[in-house]
C-alpha cells in the first residue's frame, strides 16, 4: 500500500498537484495540516484516492479533526499537524501521545522541518513543508514493514 504524506502546502495548488500526478498509483494521501484549497481540488480530481486530513494551526474556521487515527496492513497510524503537541520543541508530547494511543507511526507537519526517525519502535515522520522547501513523504506498507521516505519536488 502507498501513502503519501504532505504538509504545510500553505496555498500551494501546483506543488501538491504535481507531486499527484508523479505518485497517482497512490492508495492513501495523508495531508497534515495547513492547507488552503489546494486540498478540496486534488480530493476532487483523484476521487478514487483515500484521503486524510487534519486541521493545522492556520486552517482557520476548518472542521477537520486534529488528529486522524487509521490502520494499513496491521500497521496503526496517526496523523496531525502537531501544534497541539508542542513539535517544534521537541517529539516529547507527540510521543507521549502515540504511546497512549499505541500506533506505529506518527505523521506530523508544523515544523516546515522533514524528518524521519525511529524511536523506541515508533516512526516520527514529518514529511516538511510542501509549500515552503517543495518536500513530501512516500511511505510503503508491506507485510507489516514499514518502508519511507522524504522526496523534493
Amino acid at each position: 500500500m502507498k501513502i503519501i504524506v504532505v504538509s504545510d502546502t500553505h496555498g500551494s495548488s501546483r506543488g501538491f498537484l504535481k507531486v499527484m500526478k508523479l505518485h497517482k498509483n497512490a492508495d492513501i494521501v495523508v495531508h497534515c495540516g495547513d492547507s488552503r484549497d489546494e486540498l478540496d481540488t486534488v480530493k476532487r480530481l483523484y476521487p478514487m484516492i483515500r484521503f486524510y486530513t487534519v486541521k493545522g494551526n492556520c486552517d482557520f474556521g476548518s472542521s477537520l479533526p486534529v488528529v486522524e487515527e487509521f490502520c494499513v496492513d496491521g500497521v496503526r497510524f496517526m496523523a496531525t499537524h502537531g501544534h497541539i503537541y508542542n513539535v517544534k520543541y521537541g517529539l516529547f508530547d507527540i510521543d507521549r501521545a502515540a504511546r497512549e494511543k499505541k500506533v506505529d507511526v506518527v505523521l506530523y507537519g508544523h515544523t516546515h522541518v522533514a524528518m524521519d526517525v525511529v524511536r523506541d519502535g515508533i516512526r516520527f515522520f514529518n514529511p516538511g513543508s510542501l509549500g515552503f522547501g517543495g518536500t513530501f513523504g512516500v511511505i510503503e506498507v508491506k507485510d507489516g514493514q514499514v518502508l519511507s521516505s522524504i522526496a523534493r519536488l
